[in-house]
């Protein structure tokens, strides 16, 4: 799917990187699980949990088996094929694999560090907690110079894949409800953004950040629509951002991770920089030849209006996060 757009040799290019580097991540994650199951002699999650212990083999299988995940995921030292890829394939590939499959790859990643790696505990909060300062550091720093969309976007999931660990780095009912709520937040969010991105590209080819010069006085619905985007990606309230971003740093600050949580604010305190950038070029700065006006097809106008809708919901309907958690409660029983 990476590689659809043949003709072009940058796509191409792309699906070679991700198959390959795919590959590798699923046979480190397979070479992990080996070994756990020669530690544990099962791979039934209960009797791994009843059996598993700190020894040198399950510390290797396990970190054998985050780094397949944490490939997924895009998480620091594993994220160095998403914007070589984002920007390759088509933008709704690259969607899917920053919504779809990297959420994915965190429910997983959750629920065998919450249940069967507990156990562990000792041994991966600290992993999580340098892995996830790595990640928001480095996807935040590295969005700051991009000018291809596609690219920006792919940074900017890198450094949410980083908010992500703070509630995983709890282990308890309070990350895992933040946990569930982030994500569902940040796939309408990041659905928007794309979608604002595959609408301008279809119809002008345009993805550069200065292609969106002057874009609110010729296309203002679509200017609306990836500003609210991005003021949930940044965190801005009263959108949906704000509330997972904010519930994430309750759930780290309850395990006492406060230096984890400055940092993250000061990474926030980043990204809003990068995302305003965005936001100016549409609003403030003024183009000659700035994106003709044009008028979306049906579905993506339904599709865009559907996550404009999950953005402002999810942030406004706080009984939503009370549901959450309290089914977070079975999950963690």
């Amino acid at each position: 799917m990476v590689a659809w757009e043949t003709s072009k040799r940058i796509s191409s290019e792309a699906g070679v990187k991700f198959i390959l580097s795919a590959g590798l991540a699923s046979g480190t994650s397979l070479f992990g699980i080996s070994l756990l199951y020669a530690a544990t002699g099962s791979i039934y999650f209960d009797v791994i949990a009843d059996v598993l212990t700190t020894t040198n083999l399950t510390l290797l299988g396990f970190i054998l088996f985050f780094s397949g995940l944490a490939f997924k995921i895009s998480l620091v030292p594993f994220h160095f094929w998403t914007a070589d890829v984002y920007e390759g394939a088509p933008i709704g590939v690259a969607s899917y694999l920053s919504v779809i499959s990297k959420g994915a790859a965190a429910f997983i990643l959750m629920i065998l560090l919450f249940t069967v790696l507990k156990p562990l505990m000792p041994v991966w909060e600290n992993i999580v907690f340098v892995v996830a300062l790595a990640t928001m550091f480095i996807g935040n720093l590295f969005a700051l110079r991009q000018q291809n969309m596609k690219r920006f976007l792919a940074f900017s999931s890198i450094a949410q894949a980083g908010f992500i660990l703070l509630g995983l780095i709890t282990g308890t009912q309070l990350g895992t409800a933040t946990v569930v709520y982030f994500i569902l937040v940040y796939v309408f969010t990041n659905l928007a953004a794309f979608g604002v991105v595959q609408a301008i590209s279809l119809q002008t080819g345009k993805e550069n950040r200065d292609d969106y010069n002057g874009l609110y006085r010729t296309n203002p619905n679509l200017s609306l629509v990836m500003m609210l985007a991005l003021f949930s990606l940044a965190g801005i309230p009263p959108v949906a951002g704000f509330f997972g971003k904010f519930f994430l740093f309750a759930a780290a600050a309850s395990k006492g991770y406060y230096l984890l949580v400055f940092l993250a604010v000061v990474n926030v305190t980043i990204s809003l920089y990068y995302y305003l950038l965005v936001v100016r070029a549409m609003f403030i700065r003024k183009s000659d030849s700035p994106i003709p006006y044009f008028k979306s097809k049906m579905y993506m106008r339904l599709g865009l209006l559907l996550t404009v809708l999950g953005i402002l919901i999810l942030g406004l309907y706080s009984p939503l996060y009370d549901y959450i958690f309290e089914l977070s409660i079975l999950f963690n029983k």
